[in-house]
């Protein structure tokens, strides 16, 4: 039996490829979908999972997360600096340490903050050391810069009309290990410098409610009433604030415990400032994205129920070409069972065929869809089959086996003399 079906199969080579490939591409495109939507949950969640609890001033608390955890370009209102200075000397925060943004190199970020934060986002370093002094820069993982290259930072970006500072350029002296994270494509630098290069020093005037490309990051410092102050690049880190310390857009802070963190959290939801859990905001990111996966799954159930529509079609026209043939083996003796378990496997070994490429295709382009969006934002997303995918697999299979049945019952109930006359 298996030897005739081979044989068949060649013989119709043409139409059995069609099978696979309609089947292959209807189950692909679930598959695609289930494994990216998965991937974006794991990568995202692994990402915020390193920031307990990010303080910023009032607005968006999505915007909040997605700006100062996964460093998405946007113009974040300021808050006080004093917020800072309180949150250092609060007992229940083991750290807190500001981000300033707004400037940027080939591409990546740089990211204003202080070294406690840049020693804590990857653990060690994979080459080099921290910054101590202005000038000086820790790279990302991701960044393609050896130590000791120089970093002359933009404002903005190029399609933005931005334009390079002349008032510092950075040294690497160390890179991070990677972290799978947006922070693999940043560049941290001091806050000190980001706020002298943008005319902010300590105890100079700012409107805590100006955005970063309006206050915190100008253009000109002249254009917002300040006069820039020339960096020293060889300038000492004092990290120890107080007040008249610069706005900021966004504070990370490690709470002491999880108690403390819901209390900071609570004491810093006002009117003046909002405290979120990156991993709460996301899950609400999550409910969107669950709804955006349903209308997707749903497009590629109903291009599924097309395929299987089509393939019935496609196999009842094949079982009326191969009458005779049909015919010609119940002649010979072949009886009813047999060829019932010929049409049924051969038609069902299609089937399955395409749905293991149907896995492999969807895996593939899950793959590459999650390079993709890890190259542009930095975030790792793991792609992998997991128990729920062996389930829809047999789901799948069982399907086509039900399926696979019709032209073999067509083939069963044919008389050998119908057949003959047709």
């Amino acid at each position: 039996m298996i030897r005739f079906i081979l044989a068949d199969l060649r013989r119709l080579w043409a139409g059995s490829l069609v099978v696979v490939l309609l089947v292959a591409i209807a189950t692909a495109l679930g598959v695609s979908v289930i494994l990216e939507e998965r991937a974006l949950r794991l990568g995202s969640a692994r990402a915020a999972d390193k920031f307990d609890l990010v303080v910023g001033a009032g607005g968006s608390e999505t915007q909040l997360v997605l700006s100062s955890v996964f460093l998405q370009p946007s113009a974040l209102p300021l808050m006080s600096g004093d917020i800072l200075v309180k949150l250092t000397a609060d007992p229940r925060v083991e750290w807190a340490a500001p981000v300033g943004f707004g400037d940027s190199f080939s591409g990546h970020p740089i990211v204003g903050t202080t070294r406690a934060l840049t020693e804590r986002i990857s653990g060690s370093f994979s080459e080099g050391k921290v910054f101590s002094n202005e000038g000086e820069a820790v790279i990302g993982s991701a960044v393609n810069l050896a130590i000791g290259s120089e970093i002359k930072p933009m404002h903005g970006t190029v399609e933005t009309g931005g334009h390079t500072h002349t008032e510092l350029a950075y040294q690497v002296t160390g890179r991070l290990q990677p972290t799978g994270t947006a922070w693999d494509r940043a560049i941290l630098v001091p806050i000190q410098a980001v706020w002298h290069i943008h005319g902010l020093g300590a105890g100079e005037e700012h409107d805590d409610h100006e955005e970063p490309g309006e206050a915190a990051h100008a253009e000109d410092g002249h254009e917002q009433g300040h006069h820039h102050a020339e960096p020293d690049p060889h300038a000492g880190l004092n990290e120890n604030w107080t007040a008249g310390t610069p706005g900021l857009p966004a504070i990370l802070v490690k709470p002491k415990t999880i108690a403390d963190a819901y209390k900071l959290r609570q004491d810093y939801r006002n009117g003046t400032t909002i405290a979120v859990f990156p991993g709460e905001v996301l899950t609400n990111l999550y409910a969107t994205l669950g709804d955006a996966k349903q209308i997707l799954v749903a497009v590629a159930s109903g291009a599924q129920a097309l395929v299987a529509a089509s393939l019935i079609l496609v196999t009842v026209i094949h079982i009326g070409q191969r009458r005779r043939q049909i015919g010609a083996l119940r002649a010979f003796g072949a009886p009813r069972g047999a060829i019932f378990g010929i049409v049924w496997l051969e038609f069902f070994t299609l089937v399955a065929i395409g749905i293991g490429l149907g896995f492999a295709f969807g895996y593939g382009a899950a793959l590459a869809l999650s390079g993709f969006f890890s190259q542009s934002s930095g975030v790792a997303l793991p792609v992998g089959f997991t128990r729920e995918d062996r389930v829809l697999a047999t789901v799948l299979l069982a399907f086509a086996a039900i399926l696979a049945a019709l032209p073999a019952v067509l083939a069963y109930r044919q008389s050998p003399a119908q057949a003959l006359r047709a």
